[in-house]
């Protein structure tokens, strides 16, 4: 059984387009939590476009007395702008990307290079020393498993927008083969399996089959997408049902 951590961006972005506050971000985090999340996902990028660093220390006070059970996932560049926001809140998951801060979305994995490590080196005690789960943002590509186990961090994050991509064409087999061989070998090597990106209700079965032991999947776009359909809560609980069937 996979966990959902529902992604708040876009209800971010949308709140951001207007100065009223509408939609409320705080409601809808409580609303994702009661329809069956088992946590949220937010990505607080420099330039504020969705979640802004007031938002974290808000989403966190709603989260609550509900936490640790329901986890706090925050996502960023490893920097002290990140560090300043994580600190406080103590969240209970934090997974790295390597995009630059002005990057549209996350779109790459750590290759982990030496240049990549030395970006890493201060970074991860700092946040392992807070009690965070660290994970690391990857390609599905089994060899950079070992460089995440030896960097000290305690999972991945498998990048599924190429699957998502190729899923829409129906070539997407080569793709979920690769994601299934990496998950395989991080849990070889005692790493938390996650996942994200471009996920849906369509494109979830063949994943959970393929890898009937992930941990978690964050979503965003696409529930927010069937959201403006089915309704919010109505959503939430449909992505989570579909993560449940692993």
């Amino acid at each position: 059984m996979a966990r959902l951590s529902v992604n708040l961006n876009k209800i971010a972005l949308l709140r951001n387009s207007r100065h009223t506050g509408v939609p409320d971000l705080a409601w809808f985090a409580k609303q994702a939590l009661d329809a069956g999340a088992a946590g949220l996902t937010v990505h607080p990028r420099p330039d504020e476009r969705h979640i802004r660093g007031s938002d974290v220390a808000l989403l966190a006070q709603v989260m609550g007395a509900r936490r640790p059970a329901v986890e706090f996932n925050i996502e960023g560049y490893p920097d002290e702008r990140l560090m300043m926001l994580i600190r406080p809140v103590r969240p209970e998951q934090v997974t790295l990307v390597p995009d630059a801060p002005d990057a549209f979305t996350s779109e790459e994995g750590w290759r982990l290079d030496p240049a990549q490590r030395a970006l890493l080196a201060g970074t991860l005690p700092a946040i392992k020393a807070l009690g965070a789960r660290l994970v690391l943002f990857v390609d599905p590509d089994p060899a950079v498993v070992a460089k995440v186990k030896d960097a000290g961090a305690d999972g991945i994050e498998i990048y599924t927008g190429h699957y998502a991509a190729a899923f829409r064409t129906g070539t997407h087999a080569p793709i979920l083969e690769a994601i299934a061989a990496t998950a395989q070998a991080a849990r070889d090597a005692g790493l938390v399996v996650n996942a994200g990106h471009d996920l849906n209700l369509r494109n979830i079965p063949p994943l959970m089959r393929a890898v009937p032991f992930l941990a978690e999947a964050s979503i965003g776009h696409e529930l927010t997408a069937d959201a403006l359909a089915m309704g919010f809560a109505a959503a939430v609980a449909a992505y989570a049902k579909a993560l449940a069937a692993g």
